[in-house]
């Protein structure tokens, strides 16, 4: 089913490719992050070109939440533990200038741009939130634990960053392509010698940018290891009351909540793609019992790449490709974490300094819990018997009875149930 913001919004088409071309920067993918790259970039004066394997936004954008916010999760008190209070202070700058960056534009934009708070709440751990609302106080954020949330959701406790935002994303995406240079059904198979080679032609650049959500050259960066991917759900009801905010829970797994037009968008159901999770099943059991009078007016599903520290990776792709660059990683966050990797690929891009760029490296540590986890999964799926194999590395491929797709348990690529790619970082259809 389409999503609200496909239902109600008409993005621009492009042309594809139509011969082979130069340019100083080629943005390949065009999710929200190639998209806020290329118009940064042009709005500096750096010739540029985006080129979309489908359509823009056909991919994972268009399936978002739509929240803008610098509170993701319970995540300062994370990132003090494993950096230090600076660093949670530099992620705070960098999502706060990110919610700024989108309110200036949207000035001009007609998007259903509008100013909300934002709550990330826990059900059973106030200890949690003492700890991250600590995190807060030692870098200067001003809020307090709140215990009651409009929504039919017992607490622990709560924290509100106020002056937050959501938006119509695809209508975000029409105002600001008008004039970039995109070619659409143009897929890039490698990148050679500073040549992309697409299915339409060659391509010349100073530098890369790969915004593909999950990078799809294996053999740089070790993100099969670094990232897994992660499915979620999202049902609208009608005749919904206003909460008058976005709320999240601190748990993977949890609910969130937000009012668009005159609906009631509520997520979860979540669960590592390729295993059994609660999808729609458990959203529509929730409905039932709290909102029985209220009726599904949408439904649809997305999926997030989680990282080792749940920090994105944004800079240069790997050491041994400096003038590739790439933007990935979002953990649930894409909108804000878009405009981010704008700025700090744009800043690098241009020979600038930027203050955040060392916090989202791509090369830093990857000594965490989850990286043996993300092996251990890797190893089962190569070892599972199937009939079905990924075209990426060659993992099993598990059968999701829900939404009726092959998906892929250790890196996230899905096809149809005839075989034809949805999710990468699988570049080809199933044979």
């Amino acid at each position: 089913m389409l999503s609200l913001w496909s239902a109600n919004s008409h993005i621009p088409s492009f042309p594809t490719l139509p011969k082979d071309i130069k340019t100083d920067v080629l943005i390949i993918g065009g999710g929200m992050a190639g998209v806020l790259c290329a118009y940064e970039l042009k709005n500096r004066g750096i010739d540029c070109v985006l080129v979309e394997a489908d359509r823009i936004c056909s991919g994972i954008t268009k399936n978002t939440t739509a929240k803008i916010t610098s509170q993701h999760g319970f995540i300062y008190d994370k990132i003090t533990k494993k950096f230090d209070t600076e660093n949670a202070h530099k992620y705070l700058r960098a999502n706060e200038n990110a919610v700024k960056k989108y309110r200036e534009i949207c000035k001009n934009a007609d998007c259903d741009f509008e100013d909300k708070d934002n709550i990330v709440y826990c059900v059973d751990n106030c200890k949690k939130v003492e700890k991250e609302l600590m995190a807060l106080e030692k870098i200067g954020y001003k809020t307090q634990i709140e215990y009651k949330l409009p929504v039919p959701i017992g607490i622990a406790g709560a924290i509100r960053f106020k002056n937050q935002a959501q938006f119509n994303p695809l209508k975000f995406v029409s105002h600001i392509v008008k004039d970039l240079n995109i070619y659409e059904n143009t897929k890039v198979m490698e990148i050679r010698d500073n040549v992309a080679i697409t299915n339409r032609g060659n391509i010349k650049a100073e530098n890369f940018i790969v915004a593909t959500h999950f990078p799809f050259m294996n053999k740089y960066g070790g993100y099969f290891v670094k990232m897994y991917q992660h499915r979620s759900y999202v049902i609208a009801i009608d005749r919904a009351c206003d909460i008058d905010g976005m709320y999240v829970d601190e748990a993977k797994t949890g609910m969130s909540f937000r009012n668009a037009e005159n609906l009631l968008l509520i997520g979860g159901g979540d669960h590592r793609t390729g295993k059994q999770g609660g999808s729609y099943n458990e959203l529509r059991r929730f409905i039932k019992t709290h909102y029985p009078d209220n009726k599904e007016v949408y439904h649809w599903a997305t999926q997030d790449c989680m990282t080792l520290d749940g920090l994105p990776y944004i800079g240069e792709y790997s050491k041994n490709t400096p003038n590739i660059y790439v933007a990935t990683g979002f953990n649930k966050w894409g909108m804000t974490a878009s405009m981010a990797a704008a700025d700090i690929l744009s800043d690098l891009l241009s020979g600038k300094k930027n203050d955040y760029a060392e916090l989202f490296s791509p090369q830093r540590s990857v000594l965490t819990l989850q990286l043996p986890i993300n092996v251990g999964e890797s190893v089962l799926g190569l070892v599972s018997p199937s009939t079905k194999r990924c075209p990426h590395l060659g993992c099993a491929l598990k059968w999701n009875s829900v939404e009726r797709t092959w998906d892929c348990p250790c890196h996230g690529s899905r096809f149809t149930e005839k075989g034809e790619i949805i999710d990468n970082p699988a570049t080809d259809d199933l044979k």
